[in-house]
């Protein structure tokens, strides 16, 4: 597993990231195809963006 990927899921779990936003950001950085869209919501497709660019700095917009 990239060192990247485990840093930035654990430090989302640890501030409490919206698990919506998560899920969506792991997917977009391991390139997977994006969900159905009924199952889509606005925290997964903002992740989801985030992961393909492989950023960390919008994790504070989506915690509880």
């Amino acid at each position: 597993m990239n060192q990247e990927y485990y840093d930035a899921v654990t430090k989302m779990e640890e501030m409490g990231v919206d698990a919506e936003y998560i899920q969506g950001w792991q997917g977009g950085y391991v390139h997977n195809p994006e969900r159905e869209e009924q199952r889509v919501n606005e925290a997964y497709s903002a992740g989801y963006e985030d992961g393909q660019e492989r950023t960390t700095e919008n994790f504070g917009n989506w915690t509880k």
